[in-house]
């Protein structure tokens, strides 16, 4: 049997039946597979064995023991990727909509890992493992746009710091539900699991900080044409941020509305700006904008 330790750190994983909790935290599994593991005496918390009704405290050590993970076989791939900067230390590309970044239950091949180990070949940062090599930040399948992946671990650590201190420049373009009053504005709001539904962020007042600073570029009749600045890079941090003040991203199916014809959200990660890890110059990438992301902005402006 293969273990791994999960501490409960964050308040919003706290009171939360541990079969429930477990579930959440490892989708693969279900939560009646759990609740046997319990039972089992396969899951200790604090090095005591608990029911399937006890409930998640500060600073709880679970101990799942588990079935060993078959190997996976991660494949280099001959699938086109469209770059936008290369060196020795990394290389941005323009990641495409639909494509998934790194491989994961259900999406074992056809990802942009597949692709960057065909292109690459062996240099690429192994410090995220052989799931998601190179791999220093993610943008969600649906979106578009510019993707900074680290060829050898050096730059991994050094771009690793540049995002924890929030100094990587982020510009998204999307477009979103409804019309503003005001043209600008900031949206300060803590974001951690949505206590209802654990594969879901939301706004939650014990969350982690979240900022994003949002300029609307146009208007049209019931939509907007939005640029979004982060300073922060929680996970789904737009889609979150602007559901909560009642502007979902066009097409957002998990927090907003699906919209026919039209797979996720309309938003695209435009300009990505970092220090070079070796020459520490100023490196500034921008991904245009995709043909249909256009063709969206060409049908509202006609309709305005």
């Amino acid at each position: 049997m293969d273990e791994y330790t999960i501490i409960i750190e964050e308040s919003a994983d706290e009171g939360i039946r541990i079969d429930k909790y477990l579930a959440g935290y490892n989708p693969e599994k279900s939560r009646s597979y759990y609740q046997k593991a319990i039972d089992s005496g396969f899951v200790l918390v604090n090095g005591k064995n608990v029911k399937s009704k006890y409930q998640t405290r500060l600073g709880d050590e679970i101990v799942v023991s588990v079935e060993p993970v078959k190997e996976i076989d991660i494949v280099p791939e001959d699938i086109p990727i469209e770059i936008l900067y290369e060196d020795d230390d990394v290389i941005v590309v323009n990641k495409s909509k639909g494509m998934v970044v790194h491989p994961a239950p259900g999406h074992y091949s056809g990802t942009l890992v597949n692709a960057l180990m065909y292109h690459c070949k062996d240099s690429l940062s192994g410090i995220n493992g052989e799931i998601r090599p190179g791999i220093v930040h993610r943008i969600d399948m649906n979106t578009t746009g510019s993707l900074l992946v680290c060829k050898n671990d050096k730059a991994h650590n050094n771009i690793a710091a540049q995002i924890k201190a929030h100094s990587v420049n982020r510009i998204y373009k999307g477009i979103v539900v409804g019309n503003f009053k005001d043209e600008e504005g900031i949206i300060d709001a803590p974001i951690g699991r949505n206590p209802k539904d654990r594969k879901k962020m939301a706004v939650v007042s014990d969350g982690r900080s979240a900022v994003t600073h949002y300029k609307v570029l146009e208007q049209y009749k019931g939509f907007s044409y939005v640029k979004f600045k982060l300073e922060t890079g929680r996970t789904h941090q737009i889609r979150v941020h602007m559901s909560s003040i009642g502007h979902p991203l066009l097409g957002d199916d998990v927090y907003g509305k699906p919209v026919k014809n039209l797979s996720g959200q309309t938003l695209h990660a435009q300009t990505l700006g970092f220090i070079q890890p070796t020459t520490g110059n100023y490196v500034e990438v921008n991904a245009p904008l995709p043909e249909y992301f256009e063709s969206l902005l060409n049908k509202y402006r006609a309709m305005t």
